[in-house]
């Protein structure tokens, strides 16, 4: 992973369209950096996503919820109990490696905001940061990488930045 302190945090939010690496504070004292062809990001990173749905029954433990409830016109059913056009908000832990962070653990970063079903989105636009990623510009690209059971997913998310404050 280059660029990325361990001590760095972050947080995502990923939309339908983009992906928002937070938004906050000020770049002072950063410099801007804009890389000059698309196949040389500055910087560049993988991340884990860790997505926990709620069941009713584990609230202590959930990280992502339903904001909708079906609708009569959300008639595609898939087998892990999600309709097409259902919206999901999350509050997900990412890290660097595929493993949950354990109980006290921090995360490297955190994943914030909502997400829709459409089992076909699969790139997403960097449109803002926090911290390290203050105005951050890219792209990520995210594939499952693990499914255990019905509430819990992984996604592996390759992180392209081409404009950066440093």
């Amino acid at each position: 992973m280059q660029g990325l302190a361990p001590s760095s945090k972050l947080s995502l939010t990923v939309v339908v369209v983009g992906l928002l690496l937070g938004m906050a504070g000020a770049a002072h004292g950063l410099t801007r950096v804009v890389s000059s062809s698309p196949d040389e990001p500055c910087m560049n990173m993988t991340l884990y996503y860790h997505d926990i749905l709620y069941n009713g029954n584990n609230t202590a433990n959930a990280t992502t919820a339903a904001a909708t409830k079906p609708t009569a016109l959300a008639t595609t059913y898939w087998k892990n109990s999600t309709y097409f056009g259902a919206l999901m908000v999350f509050n997900d832990p990412m890290t660097v490696g595929k493993a949950l962070p354990l109980a006290g653990e921090e995360p490297a970063a955190r994943a914030q905001g909502f997400y829709f079903y459409d089992k076909q989105t699969r790139d997403f636009s960097v449109v803002g940061g926090t911290g390290d990623f203050f105005m951050a510009r890219g792209v990520t690209t995210i594939r499952t990488d693990a499914i255990e059971g019905l509430y819990y997913f992984r996604l592996q998310m390759d992180i392209k930045l081409y404009e950066c404050y440093l």
